[in-house]
């Protein structure tokens, strides 16, 4: 099949903006620089109550975008729950992540779903769905190994990994190493800023720990620094504008990124294009798809005492830090778009 127009779909959350809402948008500017003519088709999301989910999951069921204005459709890529459940004769999924909170984080502190009557229908009804829209698919693919296990795990389907380069690839340059580590995320509780901060009083000075981000437990991190008696050492920056991320990136000393289970993980490949290692958890999912201990950067158990003597072993060794973080830029260089569209379209 030859194909030449290309639908990329999203549900959004309005006024959110994080990795999702980049990868998507990255996605139709490769597609249109590979000569495909391509749009994006957004449509609203709302996960609570929990009775909306399924509703929205109605929606795109109810959506035929086999042909628009008259013109066919040839492709349409299919990305996060539930984008998969449109109608298409070639649809293709590039799995971001189902509803993550009915599927492995149900039951977890970072989840509204529990093991208890009310919910178990609702999840097991999201899981048949899934395995039936996702089944429809010529083609699967998943951003990162960690989903598409995660699909084989719950649903019995695969998906090849298809790793993608971040949105800031082409300006992320090394520099000189600073005096501190630093994060980005969004200041949620399944992101753990918290165990960097909980690490600090351990962390020998004068490295800081420097917070790019914003989100709902940002005055609780804030509130967390004073009370373990760092707050003149944790700096809490919010939302920066893209050079400043590049700056941050190039001056610091190492990334701390300690995810719970992250489906893929940005900032490990954006740290690695800086030239920085990276530190992170046993349990962090899809930055260990990347990082390899005291090869680019460490890899330790889910505490603060473990992140501490980590960060205190690559400020100690500065030389020896500098070489994890040229390993890691080397890793990450390799993940291009080129093979990102070239898969999705079906030419490679």
């Amino acid at each position: 099949m030859s194909i030449r127009t290309v639908l990329v779909c999203e549900a959004q959350v309005p006024f959110v903006r994080g990795g999702a809402e980049f990868m998507v948008r990255e996605a139709v500017r490769a597609f249109r620089e590979h000569g495909y003519d391509t749009e994006l088709v957004s449509v609203p999301f709302k996960w609570y109550p929990k009775d909306e989910i399924l509703a929205h999951a109605a929606a795109w069921r109810l959506l035929d975008l086999s042909e628009s204005s008259g013109r066919p459709i040839d492709l349409v890529v299919a990305t996060k729950f539930p984008t998969y459940f449109v109608r298409h004769p070639h649809k293709v999924a590039w799995l971001m992540h189902q509803y993550r909170a009915a599927y492995e984080l149900c039951d977890t502190p970072f989840s509204d779903f529990a093991h208890v009557e009310e919910d178990v229908g609702l999840r097991q009804r999201l899981m048949e769905l899934d395995r039936e829209m996702l089944g429809e698919c010529r083609r699967r693919f998943a951003i990162s190994r960690n989903i598409s296990e995660r699909l084989r795990r719950f649903n019995g389907l695969d998906a090849e990994p298809l790793y993608h380069p971040p949105r800031l690839a082409p300006r992320l340059h090394p520099g000189p190493s600073g005096d501190y580590v630093f994060t980005v995320a969004r200041i949620e509780s399944v992101k753990r800023v918290d165990l960097a901060v909980r690490a600090m009083p351990l962390v020998d000075p004068p490295t800081r720990l420097v917070v790019v981000g914003d989100g709902t437990q940002r005055q609780a991190m804030e509130a967390l620094a004073g009370e373990l008696g760092v707050a003149d050492r944790v700096e809490f920056l919010g939302s920066v504008d893209d050079d400043r991320v590049l700056e941050l990136y190039a001056g610091a000393l190492a990334v701390v990124y300690t995810p719970f289970d992250e489906d893929l993980g940005y900032v490990t490949l954006e740290a690695f294009l800086a030239g920085k290692p990276v530190v992170t958890t046993t349990d962090a999912g899809g930055p260990l798809e990347f990082v390899v201990d005291g090869e680019n950067g460490a890899v330790t158990e889910p505490q603060p005492e473990a992140l501490a003597d980590a960060i205190n072993r690559l400020g100690a060794n500065r030389r020896a830090a500098a070489a994890l973080g040229e390993a890691g830029r080397a890793r990450a260089q390799g993940i291009t778009w080129d093979g990102v569209v070239e898969k999705l379209a079906g030419t490679a």
